[in-house]
């Protein structure tokens, strides 16, 4: 087990491995027209979490499904933290779990099925923590390993957390410190210690359950997680979503340690290359350091919530329990300046 380096056989870590914005847009782009789904409350219109469909008498069921190729060399690690990841995209809509299954490729002339069982192990104990089953799931024999889950959550719909519904005044939380794609590429080089091995692990395989909570507080205007398109690439979504202008003050936001030493020996993801290649118009004046940092493709990233300026009781009973970390605020879209500022 010891020899296994999984993230040989990863050629993006974690969500690193994420289409660019710029081209999954072409994607999903539809030239044909559109048959409308009444009950249908999200689908991929505003490039929200998960997809949301009304059952009745104030219910939505939630789905979502995300896999990855292995972002760090641990098989148990690895399934902890895609079974994280996937779970996170229910939370980010407001919702609750219900059941999990599994996407599992792998590739078995390369890798013993005995670490393909330590990957699914993971997961379940991610799933147990989370209080849902990890249900069944579908394999196949591939050229490079691939894992993750579909997850089906439950909400009502009042509950419902949206990327595109953030107003004018709102304040910007984040609840988890980025740079897991920088410490993930510096483990692929063989850099990282393993303290902050360890430390981004903790990261990444902490369930964002609160997102259950803000679901229920009327303040709590937009959410989402922060995952392969970067801090920046997800405020952008709420913020177009919104038909607003950000501004971030870069001092503020939480980082994970040594993140900058990593920076330093060109611990840099190709996905951060792309992020930006994508969506680096929209973005106001911003040095090269924190570009890596504001463009590093997360994965199991922290929740991003947009808040009433006076956000109310619950929301400062939350915040004082979780301690999140307040990193800007959403205005006024202006003609002809960036869709995102970022201030020192």
């Amino acid at each position: 087990m010891n020899e296994i380096r999984l993230t040989q056989f990863s050629p993006g870590a974690g969500c690193g491995c994420k289409i660019a914005p710029a081209e999954l847009e072409k994607i999903l782009r539809d030239k044909h027209s559109r048959q409308t789904f009444t009950k249908l409350l999200v689908g991929n219109e505003t490039k929200d979490d998960a997809a949301v469909y009304d059952i009745g008498n104030g219910q939505a069921i939630i789905s979502t499904t995300d896999f990855f190729t292995p972002i760090v060399d641990d098989p148990h690690d690895f399934g902890k933290i895609a079974a994280a990841n996937a779970l996170s995209d229910v939370y980010a809509m407001g919702g609750d779990p219900l059941m999990a299954i599994s996407i599992l490729g792998w590739p078995l002339e390369k890798l013993s099925t005995e670490t393909a069982g330590y990957v699914l192990e993971g997961a379940r104990e991610i799933c147990l923590e989370a209080g849902i089953p990890l249900a069944g799931g579908h394999s196949i024999d591939i050229s490079d390993p691939v894992f993750g889950l579909a997850v089906t959550g439950i909400a009502s719909t009042s509950s419902i957390k949206r990327n595109s519904t953030a107003s004018a005044g709102c304040r910007l939380f984040l609840s988890k410190p980025i740079g897991t794609g920088i410490l993930s590429t510096a483990g692929k080089k063989g850099f990282l210690t393993d303290d902050d091995y360890r430390l981004s692990v903790h990261w990444m395989t902490k369930l964002n359950t609160m997102g259950i909570e803000l679901g229920k507080i009327a303040s709590v205007r937009a959410m989402t997680d922060v995952t392969g398109f970067g801090l920046l690439g997800h405020l952008l979504e709420i913020c177009e979503g919104s038909g607003l202008a950000a501004v971030v003050e870069f001092a503020r936001i939480p980082m994970l340690d040594n993140v900058k030493h990593y920076i330093e020996k060109n611990c840099i993801p190709g996905g951060t290359y792309r992020n930006w290649k994508s969506y680096g118009s929209s973005i106001g004046s911003i040095d090269e350091i924190q570009k890596y940092l504001l463009a590093d493709p997360q994965t199991s990233g922290g929740l991003l919530i947009a808040v009433d300026r006076e956000p109310g009781d619950e929301f400062l009973a939350l915040n004082k329990k979780n301690r999140l970390v307040e990193i800007g605020m959403l205005g006024k879209r202006k003609p002809g300046e960036p869709v995102i500022d970022i201030k020192d």
